[in-house]
């Protein structure tokens, strides 16, 4: 049967740049992979085939001479034995094409030695960030406040340095796995690679390790430390406190811990925004004739308030400046004030008589508030 054309083979033109053949071949061995066919004679056959039509196209003098004599040309130049070269040549001579790919590195495919570390030492790895909660008044986000937090997490091992090994020791290539971090499984033509059962993937062992961390170069301690949360702060906000976090391993950088804050709720004051909300009840007297009162805000300053004659209910009354501060700037939020009436449910005979005058004389039909509820003060209920 005749061979194929390398260039249909790889499904590109033959004035195709040699990237384009890269990804092409790539491409196919990624689709005949034996890993991803397992017991496929077919797959298997187009993933050497594929191999040999790159094995000529990605060299320049072998294209050459293909373009120009095409499968003959072949016979003499020592190219063109993808289909007579083992699964293992095919690995070793193209497998450096494929590490970050669909498979993951290159060693998980081809059962090379890792290229993600120095064979045999310890790398440093940055620690893991905390993440914690802290619940405070609404008062104290009002004003800021000084909060003691306490947690577990990773401090680096001052017994050994930070090594995991005991003083005038070191660690050891693993000889199980010559420092790769991975060992090889082969069943036929097939190269896997596993993690490394004697160091856990790690390619190093520590034959004398630190008795205080145990060879993990860092030990968990309980710490303690008062934070400063900023006046103005919003709930669930995060702050971030940089290298409070777990240690790193053998020396690596520490993570960072975030506090989560959270606010309760006040049964006198609200938050809108950077405004700091709150209701006055008022007599009905204060509302018509205006009035000039003292409130009590949620420092425990007393703000005085001038009650405007006429005053609805639900009206509201800013006081600037005397709200939330505001976290980016130096301005504030306001004060609002919502004035409610007190309704009281029992009243002596005399304030009875008195309301029942006034309503006479103010007649019982509210002619000037259009909107308003009609005849609210049309009869008494005695």
């Amino acid at each position: 049967m005749p061979k194929r054309d390398f260039y249909e083979i790889l499904g590109v033109s033959k004035d195709a740049s040699k990237d384009d053949i890269k990804k092409a071949y790539r491409k196919l061995a990624m689709q005949y992979h034996p890993d991803r066919n397992p017991g496929n004679k077919p797959a298997e056959e187009k993933f050497k085939e594929a191999a040999e039509a790159y094995e000529i196209l990605s060299d320049d003098q072998k294209r050459q001479q293909y373009n120009q004599f095409g499968h003959e040309g072949m016979q003499n130049t020592g190219g063109g034995a993808g289909q007579n070269m083992n699964m293992d040549d095919i690995f070793s001579a193209f497998g450096h094409m494929f590490g970050g790919g669909d498979f993951g590195d290159v060693n998980d495919i081809f059962g090379g030695k890792s290229r993600r570390r120095s064979a045999g030492k310890p790398q440093p790895q940055q620690g893991q960030d905390v993440h914690k909660e802290v619940t405070i008044s609404l008062k104290d986000a009002f004003l800021g406040a000084k909060e003691s937090v306490g947690y577990y997490h990773f401090f680096e091992c001052t017994g050994c340095n930070k090594t995991g090994c005991q003083a005038g020791t070191s660690t050891q290539i693993c000889n199980h796995c010559k420092g790769s971090g991975h060992t090889q499984v082969r069943q036929g033509f097939f190269a896997m690679a596993q993690t490394c059962s004697q160091c856990a993937g790690h390619g190093f062992t520590i034959p004398s390790p630190c008795k205080e961390c145990r060879g993990q170069s860092r030990v968990q301690k309980y710490d303690k430390f008062s934070i400063n949360i900023p006046a103005g702060i919003f709930n669930d906000a995060e702050l971030r406190i940089p290298g409070k976090g777990d240690a790193g391993l053998f020396g690596g950088p520490s993570g960072n811990l975030y506090l989560n804050i959270r606010i309760l709720a006040d049964k006198n004051f609200k938050r809108v925004e950077d405004d700091l909300l709150c209701t006055v009840m008022l007599t009905y007297p204060q509302l018509v004739l205006g009035s000039q009162i003292d409130i009590e805000s949620i420092d425990g300053t007393l703000e005085p308030i001038k009650i405007p004659k006429g005053c609805a209910v639900g009206e509201k009354i800013v006081i600037p400046g005397k709200g939330f501060h505001k976290l980016r700037n130096k301005t504030r939020g306001n004060l609002v004030i919502i004035a409610q009436c007190h309704i009281p449910k029992k009243i002596s005979a005399e304030a009875k008589k008195a309301l029942t005058d006034y309503s006479d004389q103010i007649g019982t039909e509210p002619k000037d508030s259009e909107g308003s509820l009609f005849g609210f003060f049309k009869k008494f209920l005695g």
